[in-house]
């Protein structure tokens, strides 16, 4: 739910903070207090087109901010447009910032990072849908009308969803292979090329790093060989040796032992030493007579690291890179060689996977049409309690060909309204008056929400639902109607409703008023919660106008007693 809403320069609006609740949030206010002006902002962020008109005089930019609380499927839903579009999640609230410079530019930040338009037009349909005259438009495409029908069927998608997923991948295997000819063949040329070329080098694993400690060596040969040779001669072979000396200590050491015991430890340590050196002698001895210098040998080594390395620069980066490609070019080549066979298969695969998929549209398909048969007609009770004379319609339609396929399923859902006798059905978004489409919608999503099989409505209804004009042309019992339906619609979503009459503004769970006054000679709005005694005041207001009486409050007490 929307849980704040910031502004600042916006309009007649210099700075301007608001706290909203869950339930019915109900704002009124005299006219041209600027009602109609929180909402416009909130449609700001959630991607509505920006104006710099917008900016209050004398400031170089408006900022308007929103936190929203997220849970549930739309909160799961917003976090993967976050994602997808790189961007962190908090774990159960979403912050907006968008400002709106005086030059035209603007910036826009989510969860304070960076984002865009686009990202807030993702985010809208999970955190809040504002119904008015065009808004409502906008946010009542294809895929929402279909929604909310399946909604109120309590609809599961997803076994008709990895259905289509699984059809689609392999079509998509057999498109590759039903290539034209030529590209076919010359995907075969490249394959052959790059197979042989990898299979010809007889390639094995960790080769590169062992024929380049070998060309180290054989590059260098004649130092190792002298290095290792004066090493021995100095270690073991020379009069002055190591070796040598410690031999000659260690009869010292024996010597000494034979009078003093302390000097047995000293002589097993020189022996061990000796022996030790010796031994290193003995190998590096034995590793100098292995060295042979052979600028052939050198040269073939040099040879094959040249080729090893043009493969790796072709197919790598590293050696078991390359030799993994090889691998995957043979099996692409035994796949297409085997064109005929394995397209064979995939078909089979194909029709088994369409026969899946047929099986769970059609039969959710037979569900939209018995809800919309139901629906319709719970839909069109509750707007001619709106005191609209309407006849009501949904239309589900499409057939099963395969170019119809979706995710979810192959319908298609309009929903058609007439709003007086003897006109003919229109679709529900071109109705021209915001208040009769803010009426309608009310009384769908009313519907949608009250009926026993709509705990999945429940779930996608977890956003916030803003009415505006709703009370247009209605007055006493209708709007006591109107003033119901938002009461019973807000116990499973948030409402936020602009409304002109006292009967409606009685069944607010919260009531806001905003009041516009001159301060210095600047036009400033405000907007703050009313309770009590103010809230009577209030709707003694909108009853009687700007003269108050006793009987104005005390039928204002009476409403609000009734209907709170």
């Amino acid at each position: 739910m929307l849980v704040e809403l910031r502004l600042e320069n916006y309009a007649v609006i210099d700075n301007l903070a608001v706290e909203f609740a869950a339930g019915l949030n109900l704002l009124t206010g005299e006219t041209g207090a600027g009602k109609s002006i929180l909402i416009d902002a909130l449609a700001l962020l959630l991607g509505d087109k920006a104006s710099s008109d917008i900016i209050r005089a004398g400031s170089d930019k408006a900022v308007i901010s929103a936190v929203f609380e997220v849970e549930g499927g739309a909160g799961e839903r917003a976090a993967e447009a976050l994602e997808a579009n790189g961007l962190d999640s908090n774990d159960d609230a979403i912050i907006l910032r968008r400002e709106i410079a005086a030059g035209g530019k603007g910036r826009v930040f989510v969860n304070n990072q960076p984002a865009t338009v686009a990202v807030l037009r993702q985010l809208a349909p999970h955190l809040a849908t504002i119904h008015a005259q065009n808004e409502s438009i906008l946010a009542f495409d294809g895929p929402t009308r279909l929604a909310l029908l399946d909604a109120y069927a309590g609809t599961n998608l997803e076994a008709t969803a990895a259905a289509y997923v699984r059809w689609k991948e392999i079509a998509n295997r057999i498109e590759e292979f039903e290539r034209d000819e030529q590209d076919r063949l010359h995907l075969l040329d490249v394959w052959s090329f790059q197979g042989r070329e990898i299979e010809e080098a007889k390639l094995k694993a960790g080769e590169d790093e062992r024929l380049g400690s070998e060309k180290l060596v054989l590059a260098n040969a004649e130092k190792i060989y002298s290095a290792a040779m004066n090493a021995f001669d100095l270690l073991y072979e020379g009069a002055g040796s190591t070796a040598s000396s410690l031999r000659a200590a260690q009869k010292h050491m024996e010597e000494l032992a034979r009078y003093d015991p302390r000097f047995h430890e000293a002589v097993t340590a020189l022996d061990s030493a000796r022996i030790s050196v010796e031994d290193v002698g003995a190998t590096v001895r034995d590793y100098a007579g292995g060295i042979q210098a052979s600028p052939e040998h050198l040269s073939e080594v040099e040879d094959r690291l040249a080729i090893l390395d043009r493969l790796k620069r072709k197919y790598g980066p590293a050696l078991d890179d390359v030799i993994r490609f090889g691998e995957e070019v043979r099996g692409k080549l035994a796949a297409m060689e085997n064109k005929d066979e394995t397209l064979r298969q995939l078909r089979v695969e194909l029709a088994q996977a369409a026969e899946v998929y047929l099986h769970a549209a059609r039969a959710i398909s037979k569900k939209r049409y018995e809800a919309a048969r139901k629906l319709e007609k719970l839909v069109e009770a509750e707007i001619n309690d709106l005191a609209m004379k309407a006849h009501f319609r949904i239309e589900v339609s499409g057939t099963d060909e395969e170019g119809n396929w979706t995710a979810s399923g192959f319908d298609q859902v309009v929903y058609l309204i007439s709003t007086n006798p003897g006109e003919p059905l229109r679709q529900l978004e071109h109705i021209a008056s915001g208040g009769e489409l803010s009426r309608v919608m009310l009384a769908l999503k009313s519907s949608v929400a009250q009926t026993p099989l709509s705990a999945p409505a429940r779930r996608a209804a977890q956003r916030t639902l803003v009415f505006d004009e709703i009370d247009t042309g209605i007055g006493g019992r209708a709007a006591e109607a109107v003033g119901r339906k938002l009461k019973s619609l807000s116990r499973s979503c948030q409402l936020l409703c602009v409304t002109h009459l006292p009967q409606i503004a009685t069944f607010a769970d919260h009531h806001y008023l905003i009041e516009k006054k001159n301060s210095a000679g600047r036009t400033r709005t405000s907007i703050r919660e009313i309770t009590g005694e103010e809230r009577t005041e209030e709707v003694a207001r909108m009853l009687s106008g700007a003269r108050l009486t006793d009987t104005s409050r005390k039928h204002a007490e009476q409403m609000i007693r009734a209907n709170g």
